[in-house]
């Protein structure tokens, strides 16, 4: 069973472009002027230290922070006034920082709740899983459960019954079985056990394999330059570097300036 349906956008084609963002809070700016692109199938790690815009840059792309200026643009379209319901619905899944998992629902439950897809576009020649083969809820479901045997197994367990671990993954599955063509992480593992850490790799490292574009937070560089295609690294909300994975991993004084490692 595919992890992801292909997507409808050419490989390489930009799917996310942020252009010239600001965004704050009250009298405080905390984003100045930010680009970012991903692209269809690709994966951009977003690196910085605490407080440096990061968290607010992603719940700015999702419409659950507001922008004060600037463009956000998915699949060809202005969203940055948008709705988040809308946002999720044309395809940006988030799994937040924190999890956020309702402790009286079980897994197959929280699964069941979101698993509805993003919407369809106008059905067109070549359009891929926009089209009319689109998947069954059950497919949805079960794709997950092949990603996380674990979530499985608990698949009856209340959410405040699961481990730390297997909450970040149910976060992740709960995005998953929306269909995004961007799957957004904000901390992807963090305070998880080596092991657990391990496994969400191993996860990200599947969904990069299968063509899903993601954008992740993490502080965990080196696996990150396994993981992604590019790096954008923030500071007091600005671009400070962004460029591939091959540059960072060549020049650790950029990790010692910027990331404190």
């Amino acid at each position: 069973m595919s992890l992801t349906h292909s997507a409808a956008l050419t490989a390489g084609e930009t799917l996310l472009a942020v252009r010239g963002l600001h965004a704050g809070y009250g009298g405080s700016e905390v984003l100045h002027g930010i680009d970012l692109e991903v692209g269809a199938g690709e994966v951009v790690a977003l690196l910085g230290r605490n407080g440096m815009g990061k968290t607010t840059l992603v719940r700015t792309i999702c419409g659950l922070h507001p922008a004060r200026s600037g463009e956000v643009v998915f699949r060809g379209e202005r969203v940055e006034a948008g709705a988040p319901h809308r946002i999720a619905r044309r395809g940006v899944g988030l799994v937040p920082e924190g999890r956020q998992i309702f402790a009286n629902l079980t897994v197959e439950e929280h699964l069941s709740a979101f698993e509805r897809p993003r919407a369809a576009a106008p059905a067109r020649p070549g359009a891929g899983d926009d089209g009319p083969t689109r998947s069954t809820a059950a497919d949805r479901i079960g794709r997950v459960f092949e990603l996380f045997p674990r979530l499985h197994e608990r698949r009856r367990n209340m959410g405040n019954q699961l481990s730390g671990g297997e909450q970040q993954m149910l976060a992740i599955g709960r995005a998953l079985v929306t269909e995004p063509r961007l799957l957004i992480l904000d901390e992807a593992t963090e305070g998880l056990a080596p092991l657990v850490r391990h496994e969400i790799w191993r996860c990200l490292a599947a969904l990069r394999a299968a063509g899903q574009a993601i954008l992740v937070i993490d502080k965990y560089v080196q696996r990150l330059i396994q993981l992604a295609d590019r790096h954008v690294i923030l500071e007091k909300g600005r671009v400070a570097w962004s460029g591939s994975s091959a540059e960072l991993d060549a020049d650790p004084s950029i990790w010692q300036r910027h990331l404190g490692v």
